[in-house]
Order: structure tokens, then C-alpha cells, then sequence
């Protein structure tokens, strides 16, 4: 959130990662090796100097994203690092209590030492909300009540709170531990909608985006409504955080090219289904909705071209990662998140598009950190 005439102007180019915990492989051993992998992922990107981890929540998606505990990834990342921000990219307010999830981050923001970033969204597959018992067409006034309450809580400070919403009740009670970050630790909104861009703005929340549904050019035209949106509103645009999620490789001259592209292919096929709501019609939307379901049909090759000819992934060298990066910051990012480890990619190879990222295309790091050999009690 940006407190009115108070946060300082952001200038600084911020990097951050972005894990989905995808699983190509339906054996136990996959699985479990993903999340001992990627909490190793999280480690060498603090040493590295990457500003923050990020964990998105799904669930019922195999393959695809099995991370349906974030809170949990993080806390296990808040004991073996040092300085990254740990944040909720996003937690799905709908399907939880305000109680519940006031609770969850009060507690990871403690044991952090107040490194939490309060990512919040309502999520975009009926499926899920089918299991949680919501109403999909009632989300966004859902999520928003929640929210609501969510930081009411926090900022009771572990006074007595006393609220009722449609799926929750708060009878009185004070709701412990409390955040270390006063009032609470930032809210940032996620969202594929213009319509959830301005929602956030009205708030002065930060935002969370990415670029796989309109390409660059299309979220650019979205971030310049959002600051105009921030501004009708009192919040001043150039104190605004914006972060941009970009499934992203660094390329070297041993890579793997081919297994690569076709990790790529395998993961955007399955998300461009899932984070497009059925209810949303902007044509350009709908024009990348369609390119993700008949992507079967093309050659790897076409996909790709489509893909990165948009900005909707990077797969390249230093060199061209610079340009790109510099197109993201152009078009109104504060921050770029960059998802590294992208269906199914080996372990080895993240690490070192991570490196290379750091070290040679945003410059913040001036060593490499290897990969450590896993034991074979986690399949490695």
C-alpha cells in the first residue's frame, strides 16, 4: 500500500524471483526433489543479492504448479536466508478466513524478521473455487471484503477485533502473533484484468502482473491506466511498485536449447488456460487465450517466435537479456520478477540462468554461486 505523501519515490531497479513449483513427472521422487531444489534456488538467490522470492498458490494443478502452500516454502526459506523479502505471489484471500491468513503471515513475518510482501489475489480457476465451497461470479467482492478485514486485523495491533463477512466471523477476538511491519507488511494485488489493475489503484495497493496474456505492449498500455487510476485517487504514480512476472532463461553457450524450449512450450501451454478467467473478453487477451490453446498444433519453433516476439518469455543470451530487461523497465516496471524455474528445467541449469542473470545482464552480483549435489534421500 502507499500511505499518502509518505513512501519515498522508487528509483531503484528491483529483481526478484518467481517460483510455480511445476513437476514434470508424476513419480513422489519428482516431486520431492522440486521442492528441495527450489528452497536451494531461494538460498543462492540471497547470497546472489536478488531482492525477493516470490511462491504463487494453486492448487489441483499437476504438473503444472504444486505449490499450494506457499506460506509454508517461505518459512522454510526464512530460516536458511538472510535478507531476500518473502512474498505471497499470491495468497487466494477467497478460500481462507481473514483469521487464518492473518495469522499465517503474522507468524512468517515474525519468524522472518518482517521480510514479508503481502501478495493477495481471488484467483481465476472455477475449479478451485468449486472445492472451497465460494461463488466464482461473487470473487472480486469476496477477495475484497477479506482483504478488508485481513488488514483491519493487522492493524489492531492484537486488540479485540470484532467483524462479519458473508464466509467468516471475527467475534472479539485478538489475533496473534502480531506483523512485525507497521501498520502491516505491503499489499500488492495481483491481476491479468485492466479491471483488477484499477481496483488495486483505487487502494494504492502494488501490483503484480505479468505479460503472458497481451505480450508487453499490451501491459504497458495497462500500467500507464493504473498510474492514471493511482493519481484520480490521491496516490502519487512515481511512488508506485510495479513487478512484472516473466518466465525468463539466460542462455550459455552449453545450454541445452532444444530441452529448454520445450520446457517452455510444456509449462505456457497449461498456464495460459488457467490464468485466463472465462468471463474476461478484451480482444488482445483473447487473441493470446486462443494462441495458448491451439499451441498443440504449432511447431515448437512458431510458438517460440510468437512468445518471445512479445515479451510473453525471455530465452536469451546476456546480451539480448539486457535489451529485454530494458524493455520491461521501460514500459513501467519497478520490478521484475523473474521466473527461472519453468517446467522442469534442470536444477543445474536454473542455477545458472540465475548466476548469469545477476552477474552479467542486471550486474547486482560479481560471483557465481554453484549448485550443491542432493543427497539421493530427496532423488537427486
Amino acid at each position: 500500500m502507499l500511505p499518502k505523501g509518505e513512501a519515498e519515490q522508487v528509483s531503484k531497479r528491483n529483481f526478484g524471483i518467481f517460483f510455480e513449483m511445476s513437476v514434470r513427472g508424476r513419480s513422489a521422487e519428482v516431486e520431492q526433489k522440486t521442492f528441495h531444489n527450489v528452497l536451494e534456488q531461494i538460498d543462492i538467490a540471497d547470497q546472489l543479492g536478488y531482492d525477493a522470492a516470490w511462491f504463487v498458490e494453486h492448487h489441483f494443478t499437476r504438473g503444472f504448479s504444486h505449490s499450494s502452500a506457499p506460506d509454508l516454502m517461505l518459512a522454510a526459506a526464512a530460516r536458511t536466508t538472510k535478507n531476500i523479502k518473502l512474498g505471497l505471489g499470491v495468497m487466494l484471500l477467497p478460500f481462507l478466513s481473514p483469521i487464518r491468513v492473518a495469522e499465517r503471515v503474522g507468524t512468517l513475518d515474525v519468524i522472518s524478521n518482517g521480510r514479508v510482501l503481502f501478495g493477495t489475489g481471488r484467483g481465476a480457476s472455477p475449479l478451485e473455487y468449486q472445492a472451497f465451497q465460494r461463488p466464482f461470479e461473487q470473487s472480486r467482492q469476496i477477495w475484497e471484503d477479506h482483504l478488508d478485514a485481513v488488514l483491519e486485523i493487522f492493524k489492531a495491533d492484537g486488540a479485540e477485533v470484532t467483524r462479519s463477512g458473508k464466509y467468516y466471523e471475527i467475534p472479539g477476538v485478538s489475533v496473534l502473533p502480531r506483523v512485525v511491519q507497521k501498520p502491516h507488511p505491503e499489499v500488492w494485488v495481483a491481476s491479468t484484468s485492466l479491471d483488477g489493475f484499477l481496483a488495486a489503484a483505487k487502494h494504492g495497493y502494488h501490483l503484480l502482473c505479468m505479460p503472458i496474456l497481451k505480450g508487453l505492449s499490451g501491459l504497458a498500455d495497462d500500467i500507464a491506466e493504473y498510474k492514471a487510476e493511482l493519481a484520480r485517487n490521491g496516490f502519487d504514480p512515481a511512488k508506485a511498485r510495479i513487478a512484472i512476472m516473466v518466465p525468463w532463461h539466460v542462455t550459455h553457450a552449453d545450454s541445452d536449447i532444444e530441452a529448454i524450449v520445450s520446457a517452455y512450450i510444456w509449462y505456457l501451454r497449461r498456464q495460459i488456460s488457467l490464468v485466463a478467467p472465462p468471463d474476461y473478453t478484451d480482444a488482445r487477451h483473447a487473441t493470446h487465450r486462443l494462441f495458448g490453446q491451439t499451441a498443440v498444433g504449432m511447431t515448437e519453433e512458431k510458438a517460440l517466435q510468437e512468445l518471445t516476439d512479445n515479451r510473453m518469455v525471455v530465452i536469451a543470451n546476456p546480451e539480448e537479456s539486457r535489451k529485454a530487461m530494458d524493455e520491461f523497465f521501460a514500459a513501467g516496471a519497478t520490478d521484475l520478477i523473474l521466473q527461472f524455474e519453468v517446467g522442469g528445467i534442470a536444477h543445474s541449469e536454473i542455477v545458472s540462468s540465475m548466476n548469469l542473470f545477476a552477474k552479467e545482464v542486471a550486474g547486482f552480483a560479481d560471483t557465481d554461486i554453484p549448485a550443491r549435489k542432493l543427497s539421493a534421500a530427496v532423488g537427486g
